[in-house]
């Protein structure tokens, strides 16, 4: 059976692209279920479109290929959909025969492959899409005196379903993998981000106290010429809290610190903007800000006890015609 849908999902990514999702002709108001009241709002032009949100690792929900409707997989702590709209990756909360897993789904027809990942007690999360689509890659976490801890990832290759695990020494416990615009994958190190060659781990660039990237959306700007970090203390002093940092990656050095400090990121709206979450009143309020940190367009006010549930959202980036 497995391999049936495997072959089925290959021939998906194999076929021509078809649409992406059904465009939008004005605003729309779009409810998220389970959230507590939180309406989304979006309009046409948008550069991103929200596909996926969740509260923790207790409930994910997938945006339906077209339209505004969401559905909710009890199976799932974790979903995000890929580059060209096609797939879902997701990952289970439990394992099954004593493995981890990426739990594939083609959009259109619904159909879903399990692919193993890590052997239990490892656990391998917080999926990140390639640029191209092609993979997905997880970070590995072991649990090491009550608390888990970033020992590496795993690369899945969504065409044949291979998973390859490297184990990275070194990582800051809370570190993350992400996908650079390059196909190496980066990560927190040492209070600044570390370049790894996908394949086998090796270290490729070490950007040095330009802070942790922020997560869990691609930290990179969609051009690949910035990445959002978490900034460092400033030299000489104690920082009374993180703020956001831009980095410019070809010098590698930060071009610019931004105030007030967003409660989270979750992404790039364009290059010159961001998603992020900052106080509203008695809640929270999901905006685009600009890279001085102001909010130049509302998209959903929060309130808290979803906030306090840890609501997320995730992204996919429209593509030009």
């Amino acid at each position: 059976m497995i391999a049936r849908l495997a072959a089925a999902l290959t021939l998906t990514l194999l076929a021509p692209a078809t649409a992406r999702a059904e465009p939008l002709t004005a605003r729309a108001d779009v409810s998220l279920p389970g959230s507590g009241g939180v309406t989304y709002r979006e309009q046409a032009g948008d550069p991103v479109r929200l596909t996926a949100y969740g509260l923790g690792t207790r409930a994910a929900y997938l945006r339906a290929p077209s339209g505004a409707a969401f559905t909710r997989n009890a199976a799932l702590s974790e979903v995000s959909v890929s580059p060209d709209g096609r797939l879902a990756a997701g990952v289970p909360k439990a394992y099954r025969d004593g493995f981890d897993a990426l739990v594939l789904t083609d959009r259109a027809t619904g159909r879903s492959v399990r692919l193993r990942t890590v052997r239990k007690p490892l656990t391998a999360s917080y999926a990140s899409w390639s640029r191209d689509g092609r993979r997905v890659a997880l970070t590995v976490q072991s649990r090491t005196g009550g608390a888990w801890r970033a020992v590496g990832f795993t690369v899945v290759d969504v065409r044949t379903g291979a998973a390859r695990t490297v184990g990275v020494p070194g990582l800051p416990p809370k570190a993350g993998f992400w996908w650079s615009p390059g196909g190496s994958l980066v990560a927190s190190y040492g209070g600044g981000v570390r370049f790894y060659r996908a394949a086998d781990g090796a270290v490729v660039r070490t950007l040095r106290g330009v802070g942790r990237p922020t997560g869990p959306e691609d930290p990179f700007s969609p051009s690949g010429t910035r990445l959002a970090t978490w900034c460092p203390p400033p030299s000489g002093r104690q920082a009374a809290g993180e703020q956001l940092c831009v980095v410019d990656v070809a010098s590698g050095t930060v071009a610019r610190r931004m105030a007030p400090r967003p409660e989270a990121v979750f992404g790039w709206w364009d290059d010159t903007h961001l998603v992020g979450v900052a106080r509203q009143g008695a809640g929270y309020r999901l905006a685009v800000l600009d890279l001085a940190g102001r909010a130049t367009r509302a998209l959903a006010d929060v309130p808290r006890p979803a906030w306090d549930a840890d609501l997320w959202v995730s992204f996919t980036r429209a593509r030009a015609k």
